[in-house]
């Protein structure tokens, strides 16, 4: 049986180095991979067929890479049709074909965690054998990350906004990924781990998934690629602008889902990510309710932008009609007048 690994996480949690870390271990990566850019130099090592999948599916939902709703795994799963199952259960049989059994297939990709259970029932129609490795940063980092990484160039109101969200989004990741890998062998690494002592951290996940990561004697590859210098951002909540009982939040689930990395099934720890999603939920729906009309003006404002743009588009092809209109009509008065040829050679010039 092929084993399909599964890599999630938090966005900018580290889930590209992990990846790559894997790959240089010797699993299998699906071919292309996403090209790297500016905010990732060193690659994603991510299969490029599967993030255009979940990015097109899920942005025209829309549901976040990491998104504060706690609904948000439900509406993508909801959205689950026949055909789209059945697009991914094709393209994923395809890839594992040629693999012996006992092969490792590895697919990274940080919105997987929102539909899961679709990997799951694909997973399983392929005879794959299914585990999952999440990573773990702490909150802060993922912030500094996100703001370095998308909002330099933002204003200042604008950042205190996402920093506040994707405070709140990564707790939301962490409740939905847990919950939904309980029924799988699973890892979790920190990323603090991943570059401090990669071998003692991939070491102890592998052995929680029933993998062999191989011989790791020095000299290896992962030791290039892997660095303390990967990791510039502070786990200091000094300048986040951040409500002092969501950073008590965060880091309440920060202990829970760390007690994991030892013990994955711990049962005292998932009890508490429980509870501390069900807080959250209520959490979200107090300030759903604050920012209602904040929404509903934005809503109507975006809904005012979008008629506008539409009524100039078709002003502007109703313009283009009117000249298409006149041409025409020239044309057949020349065709039925006399001197067409001597016309037509003019109505040519001119244009």
């Amino acid at each position: 049986m092929v084993k399909l690994l599964i890599v999630t996480g938090s966005g900018r949690s580290g889930t590209s180095s992990v990846a790559g870390t894997l790959k240089r271990l010797g699993f299998h990566i699906p071919q292309p991979e996403v090209p790297t850019d500016d905010n990732n130099p060193r690659g994603y090592y991510e299969p490029l067929w599967v993030a255009d999948f979940h990015k097109y599916w899920l942005n025209d939902l829309p549901v976040r890479t990491i998104d504060t709703r706690p609904n948000a795994g439900d509406l993508a799963m909801d959205s689950v049709t026949p055909e789209r199952e059945e697009e991914l259960r094709v393209w994923l049989a395809a890839e594992l074909a040629p693999y012996d059994d006992g092969a490792v297939v590895v697919v990274k990709e940080t919105r997987a965690y929102w539909v899961y259970p679709l990997w799951q029932r694909v997973a399983e129609a392929t005879g794959a054998e299914v585990s999952s490795l999440t990573m773990l940063r702490h909150p802060t980092q993922v912030v500094r990350s996100r703001d370095s990484a998308y909002l330099a160039d933002k204003s200042d109101e604008l950042r205190r906004k996402r920093e506040v969200a994707n405070v709140a989004a990564w707790m939301n990741s962490i409740f939905v990924t847990e919950r939904a890998t309980r029924d799988n062998p699973r890892a979790f690494v920190p990323y603090y781990d991943l570059i401090g002592d990669w071998r003692a951290a991939m070491t102890r996940a592998c052995g929680q998934l029933g993998l062999d990561p191989g011989d790791l004697t020095a000299p290896h590859d992962v030791d290039d690629f892997l660095t303390t210098s990967l990791n510039r951002s502070s786990d200091s909540w000094d300048g986040l602008a951040v409500p002092d009982d969501l950073r008590a939040q965060a880091e309440a689930t920060w202990a829970a889902a760390t007690t994991l990395v030892e013990t994955p099934h711990d049962e005292a720890a998932m009890a508490e990510l429980d509870r501390l999603a069900a807080d959250y939920a209520a959490y979200f729906e107090v300030a759903a309710a604050i920012a209602n009309d904040e929404t509903a003006m934005h809503v109507v404002r975006t809904k005012r932008d979008h008629e506008g743009r539409l009524r100039e588009k078709t002003k502007r092809v109703e313009r283009q009609a009117g000249r298409i209109k006149a041409l025409e009509a020239e044309v057949e008065s020349l065709r039925v007048g006399g001197g067409a040829k001597a016309r037509i050679k003019a109505l040519l010039g001119r244009s």
